[in-house]
């Protein structure tokens, strides 16, 4: 049985304003990048692309037929504790500005010693509310606009 990782111990990254290119990224694009890390991160979403269904229904078989189509990234809803000294949150809500419409380079290293790059937009910064023992948490969406690069360790 191949080995098990855990999430704790990954990490992610946020660097600069990088645009969407006609072909895939590749490692090499995302060289000499600066990175922070957004610290406090508690809760990793789902990521990773999802191929959009095709369907046609015929009427010589009585039957749909379904092919895959485009593909998409996702959205990554995250959750972060808020650590209001750091510069990664800083930036991250920065980024996810209403008014800022860039996409944004992130990196994630995966505690299985994978690395992942792409390109987003960071979409929201919702404060998290709960009970009395409650956290103060930032929920933080990226809607990924590329392909993920995934390099191996």
């Amino acid at each position: 049985m191949a080995d098990l990782y855990p999430v704790a111990g990954s990490k992610i990254y946020i660097g600069g304003v990088k645009a969407r290119q006609s072909t895939d990224f590749v490692a090499g694009d995302f060289a000499g990048e600066s990175w922070a890390e957004i610290d406090g991160w508690s809760q990793c979403g789902a990521v990773g692309d999802v191929a959009e269904l095709i369907t046609e229904q015929l009427i010589n078989t009585s039957r749909d037929v379904k092919q895959k189509g485009t593909s998409n990234a996702g959205s990554m809803q995250n959750v972060f504790v808020k650590v209001a000294s750091d510069p990664g949150q800083a930036a991250f809500l920065a980024a996810a500005a209403p008014a800022n419409k860039s996409n944004y380079a992130f990196k994630i290293e995966w505690a299985s010693g994978e690395t992942w790059y792409f390109i987003a937009l960071a979409m929201t910064s919702q404060r998290a509310g709960g009970g009395a023992n409650t956290i103060d948490k930032i929920n933080a969406t990226v809607e990924l606009n590329s392909n993920i690069v995934e390099d191996a360790a």
